[in-house]
């Protein structure tokens, strides 16, 4: 038998191997596993609408709130898969928040409350920043109910840059809300107390305590809030909660719910009622209407009160302005929402069936009228509620929060005692479909949802209970989100995803395409601040300085390398650490940690960071790499050698552990001269086409290029030393040569990979 009649008896075996084995492998059908499994065909629809083929990416991103976690949770959507946690107000070590000394200004800036430092937060409302009322994709903001502050996170990196701290109020709920052009960020004030702290009796509640909203200044330029630019109005001693901004004719207006209007003081320790017998006896709450640009004036113009160095609208001034008003609103309301036009408002009431639609042009009409029901105690006007109504419709028990469809005058709520999700027509006041939720939803979130331009097709319910979802994990259980194809009239159930993470309370979710984050920092960036780290430095350039006390170190991380390698220091050093990643490549992350001193720094490719620490105790403290960056991750390691004090060397000549000689080294030399050839096949390949139209390859390219200098400079040292016959040496030189050669093939394929996949072409 010839060579080709071989090659075709082989090509033969094989393929008749591949299809008896591709024939066993697929020997159970789609049927099959319908009926193993136990699933209908609206199962296996519903799987399929989310089901996200490995490369694929979701068309949706979510930010939720995290709850007592303090962060900030990240998932997509079809999939409902979580992507990231963000560090905001608790520490978060895998991104080293909170640990190296960039991240730990701003948690401390925003965590010294009345002297003590504070280690938890309650995020509730997360806000997109908009530009012309449509989500931008720049900028995140969230809040924390429990001290209250107010926090920035930048969608380019996806990290907190800023917390600010409220003088004034000493709880929060209804924030963060953004207005149309992302000028102002709205943060209301929810348990009544003397504004800006401080001892008042319970007895003075009427008299002394009260609410107030902020209206925090946003530089978009800037990235920041800028708190001596921002104001806040003093507000009745009503139990403040949620609030939206106008958009289109209602620009220029914020709106505000409250419970609690009837200023009920519990006290069942000294036998009178507790506080939600007096606390829901009414049947309506107020609604506060608030112009807020009349407020911006009023605050440019000084008409304002100083608490804690901070800006305040009295209410008297407010009234006297024409500044603020009150609706009347279904009682222990949660959310009001201001439709895609700006026309309109909904309102729910979690003791009332109905959901009440508000006309901004009636409220407005009202106003310029001087039409009032009368005043609050405080001479706040009153708007009779049947002036401005638009509808009232009825959508079941414990309505709370609405978002709207792309569809025109739909809407979506959340039932949280009949735990359903109803679709309806604002515009007409009529029921489209419900849906049953697990269990007892709280807010919801449709896509774009509380925009200008809803982008519809998903509505997720946010579930308080999960009960029988999910594995029993003991009697916490997670929350459960479940996503809802929203396309069609009649709503489908496609995904339960738990959330182990603190109670998520709100979410919002932008197209993906909007977003436009890093994929890696400018050389030496202090992430923080998206500005150069005076620390950072080159490949070559690393150092250690020391003066008395203090023992600075400026280093660098590259696959698969910490330098400085050994850091020696004195007991009772001050001593800081800053490192700089070198890698280009995407996602070629770096960690750093050192045994026993509270120190984990992530490094992303370009980013520099420090840790600072004060070495009190003399040892030997290992240092390492914690993300698994490469074949020799583990080596990627070095010692903090802390040495007592007084401590004189010894004149003593380390012993190696293994010595090589001649014969290692000519087959080390092999290895690596072969491994040269696969690099330039590879090189060659990649400079064949047209790899400058790719920007990911070009970063690639560049990394390769550095790590294949850093092997010439190993070569060089290894032939010296082997000149000199110095073997043991110059194997290890040539080992290290290799090591900048594997790193280099490693980013040379993943080049060519991408180039392949990437369509790319020959260059004449």
């Amino acid at each position: 038998m010839n060579r080709s009649m071989k090659l075709a008896s082989l090509l033969a075996t094989v393929s008749f191997g591949v299809l008896t084995a591709s024939q066993a492998m697929g020997a159970e059908s789609l049927q099959d596993v319908m009926k193993r499994r136990g699933l209908n065909e609206k199962d296996v629809l519903a799987a399929a609408k989310t089901y996200t083929p490995t490369g694929k990416r979701d068309e949706f991103l979510v930010f939720s709130s995290g709850g007592q976690s303090g962060q900030v949770i990240v998932y997509g959507i079809p999939s409902m898969r979580i992507l990231k946690y963000i560090g905001v107000f608790t520490p978060e070590p895998w991104q080293g928040y909170g640990y190296d000394d960039e991240s730990k200004k701003i948690l401390d800036e925003g965590s010294n409350i009345d002297g003590r430092q504070v280690k938890f937060g309650d995020t509730h409302h997360p806000a997109l920043s908009e530009t012309n009322g449509d989500y931008d994709g720049q900028y995140l903001f969230i809040n924390d109910k429990n001290f209250p502050r107010l926090a920035v996170i930048d969608l380019k990196d996806f990290e907190t840059k800023q917390i600010v701290k409220n003088p004034i109020m000493m709880s929060e709920h209804g924030g963060a809300f953004v207005s149309p052009n992302t000028d102002y960020i709205i943060e209301a004030s929810q348990y009544a107390a003397p504004l800006g702290g401080g001892f008042v009796p319970l007895e003075q509640f009427n008299e002394k305590y009260r609410g107030a909203v902020t209206y925090w200044k946003f530089n978009r330029e800037k990235g920041r809030i800028e708190p001596e630019n921002s104001f806040s109005l003093e507000l009745p001693p009503y139990s403040q909660d949620l609030s939206d901004f106008g958009k289109g004719p209602s620009d220029g207006w914020s709106f505000t719910n409250s419970f609690c209007s009837e200023r009920y003081v519990g006290g069942i320790e000294s036998g009178r009622p507790p506080f939600e017998a007096g606390c829901s006896a009414k049947d309506t709450d107020f609604l506060h209407v608030v112009n807020w640009k009349k407020g911006e004036e009023l605050f440019k113009a000084g008409k304002t009160k100083q608490i804690n160095g901070h800006a305040v609208i009295e209410m008297a001034t407010a009234i006297k302005e024409g500044m603020l008003f009150l609706i009347p609103e279904p009682k222990s309301p949660h959310g009001v929402d201001v439709t895609p036009d700006g026309k309109l408002l909904t309102v729910s009431g979690k003791l009332d069936s109905h959901v009440t639609v508000y006309s901004f042009e009636k409220i407005q009409a009202a106003i310029k009228a001087g039409k009032f029901s009368g005043k609050d105690e405080y001479g706040v006007p009153i708007i009779d509620m049947k002036d401005v109504i638009h509808k009232q419709v009825e959508l079941g028990l414990g309505p709370l929060h609405t978002q709207y469809d792309a569809k025109p005058c739909v809407a979506y709520t959340s039932l949280y005692v009949d735990s359903m999700l109803a679709k309806w027509d604002f515009c007409e006041g009529k029921v489209i479909d419900k849906i049953s939720i697990h269990y007892n939803i709280g807010h919801l979130m449709a896509m774009e949802g509380d925009t200008a331009h809803p982008a519809g097709k998903y509505v997720v319910a946010l579930n308080k209970l999960a009960i029988d979802r999910f594995n029993p994990v003991g009697p916490l259980h997670p929350q459960n989100h479940q996503l809802i194809d929203a396309s069609n009239d009649k709503m489908q159930l496609l995904y339960d995803m738990p959330l182990p993470l603190g109670e998520p309370h709100y979410a919002v979710a932008i197209a993906a395409d909007k977003l436009k984050p890093h994929v890696r920092y400018p050389h030496g960036t202090d992430s923080r601040t998206e500005e150069k780290h005076p620390a950072s430095v080159r490949a070559g350039k690393e150092r250690i300085e020391r003066t008395p006390g203090k023992v600075e170190v400026f280093g660098s991380v590259i696959r698969s390398h910490i330098t400085p390698e050994i850091m020696e220091v004195t007991e009772g050093d001050e001593v800081t650490v800053h490192l700089t990643n070198l890698e280009r490549a995407e996602d070629e992350t770096h960690g750093f940690a050192i045994s026993k001193h509270n120190v984990n720094l992530s490094l992303e490719p370009g980013k520099t960071a420090s840790a600072s620490f004060k070495a009190n105790k003399a040892g030997v403290y290992p240092y390492y790499c914690t993300e698994f960056c490469s074949a020799l991750h583990l080596e990627m390691q070095g010692y903090l050698i802390v040495q007592p004090a007084g401590y004189k060397a010894t004149d003593v000549k380390a012993k190696e552990g293994v010595t090589y000689g001649k014969a290692d080294y000519d087959a080390r030399v092999k290895t690596n001269v072969e491994t040269q050839k696969v690099i330039d096949s590879v090189v060659g390949y990649i400079t064949s086409v047209n790899y400058k139209d790719f920007a990911p390859v070009v970063a690639l390219v560049e990394d390769a290029t550095d790590q294949l200098n850093f092997a010439a400079g190993a070569k060089a040292k290894s032939e010296d030393y082997a000149a000199k016959g110095d073997f043991h040496n110059a194997f290890l030189w040539a080992e290290q040569w290799f090591q900048y050669q594997v790193k280099t093939a490693d980013i040379g394929l993943r080049a060519k990979t991408f180039l392949e996949q990437g369509g790319a072409k020959k260059v004449k």
